[in-house]
């Protein structure tokens, strides 16, 4: 064996990641089915922490693999799909009879649709943008509105919640560019103003994390959405085709 081949603890590494990210989703669900919302909540943000690690130990041991891949998808489906769309529904639709059972499903297919979508079409974008919004940014999405319920009594409404669980399905499916945080030229260039504003942002969620998260993840869309209504041409022009037949990530 050469020296210089990665150990075979280091192929396990990342995968040790991926399989507490599935750990995650599933301590979730079992804290929303007894109704702790903010337990469940609190796992899930845990399991996006292990999801952003597990691709990067694999990158910095050279320990990437298709198997880790499908694994890590399979893994995000569970904590970032399934887990979000059963917290949700148990929070605000237990009353909305079958559209909520419905609704609660379309975000969890729309999840699978977006993953799905992410493997086959892995290396036909740029890197610096995903095409459709990440489900797990969605995931924080949705809980971050749970959490904001939790403080207050006016997001507990049905019709309100099957708006924002239905948007974010529909924004996971969209061809829309949403800016990534890795491999992007401008956060090269701006290492220090980058880092400065994720601790900011950190302590931020930290220190009120009901109303922070709510606040951070939806500006993020709404800057992504307008940055893409005013560039549309750019965009159609070459830095994303947007008019291709295939979906991609």
């Amino acid at each position: 064996m050469d020296r210089n081949d990665p150990k075979p603890i280091h192929f396990f590494l990342p995968n040790i990641f991926t399989a507490l990210n599935i750990g995650c989703g599933f301590f979730a669900i079992i804290f929303a089915f007894k109704g702790q919302f903010y337990q469940a909540c609190f796992t899930i943000g845990i399991g996006a922490i292990f999801d952003l690690f597990d691709g990067k130990v694999a990158r910095w041991t050279g320990t990437q693999s298709a198997f880790g891949e499908q694994f890590d998808s399979l893994s995000d489906l569970i904590s970032f799909g399934l887990a979000p769309s059963l917290i949700f529904y148990f929070r605000f639709l237990t009353d909305s009879g079958r559209a909520g059972i419905i609704i609660a499903f379309i975000y969890l297919l729309c999840g699978a649709l977006r993953l799905a979508r992410f493997n086959v079409n892995l290396d036909k974008v740029s890197s610096e943008y995903f095409q459709g919004l990440p489900i797990p940014g969605a995931a924080l999405a949705l809980i971050s509105y749970i959490l904001l319920s939790l403080e207050t009594q006016l997001l507990q409404n049905k019709w309100l919640s099957m708006f924002y669980i239905g948007f974010y399905a529909i924004l996971m499916i969209s061809t829309m560019p949403f800016g990534s945080l890795k491999n992007t030229t401008w956060i090269g260039r701006h290492k220090r103003k980058v880092f400065f504003v994720i601790l900011l942002v950190a302590a931020s969620i930290l220190i009120y994390e009901e109303v922070m998260l709510f606040v951070l993840m939806n500006l993020y869309v709404i800057i992504s959405i307008l940055f893409f209504l005013i560039n549309r041409r750019k965009f159609k022009q070459g830095i994303i085709d947007l008019d291709d037949e295939e979906f991609s990530s």
